[in-house]
């Protein structure tokens, strides 16, 4: 298959990056996001996807890389999801810097859901790829049928 550059899609991953970096890895949560136990690889697929969009933008994405960083992503989702958000507010008010405690505070109130809008754009990225790929495979397998990481996406991103 050729690179991606569908509009739609490129919209779609602009919209996840912006979410991303407001809401998800903004100067209040990165210091607790880098303690979590996610190795650099996986790290660089997140960034791939989410603040390195300028590279992508006019050459294209690889389709089985596009799989990849959004398998990485879902692993994060599911990680901040079981390790972070117990116990985000009590971190995040263990911090330094009283000025921003109001903005600490919303940072910590609003994660979850912010986590959850980050898990859907992601499924609804999966989702657009993977009929695309469906439609251009035609009759040989379409290639997210060949990547075992996003056997078990759907689950990652839902949380069921």
């Amino acid at each position: 298959m050729d690179r991606i550059k569908d509009a739609q899609i490129i919209r779609l991953i602009e919209q996840i990056g912006e979410h991303y970096r407001t809401n998800i890895s903004n100067r209040f949560l990165r210091p607790i996001l880098l303690q979590l136990n996610i190795d650099k690889s996986t790290w660089d697929l997140i960034e791939a996807l989410t603040e390195k969009i300028e590279i992508y933008r006019y050459q294209g994405f690889h389709l089985d890389e596009l799989y990849r960083q959004i398998a990485a992503c879902a692993r994060f989702v599911e990680i901040a999801r079981n390790n972070m958000i117990p116990t985000l507010r009590n971190r995040l008010g263990n911090m330094p810097g009283g000025n921003d405690k109001i903005l600490r505070e919303m940072a910590a109130s609003n994660f979850a859901s912010n986590l959850k809008l980050f898990a859907d754009l992601l499924n609804e990225l999966f989702v657009n790829l993977a009929d695309k790929d469906k439609n251009e495979a035609g009759k040989s397998q379409p290639v997210y049928t060949q990547i075992q990481e996003l056997y078990n996406i759907g689950r990652l991103l839902v949380g069921v």
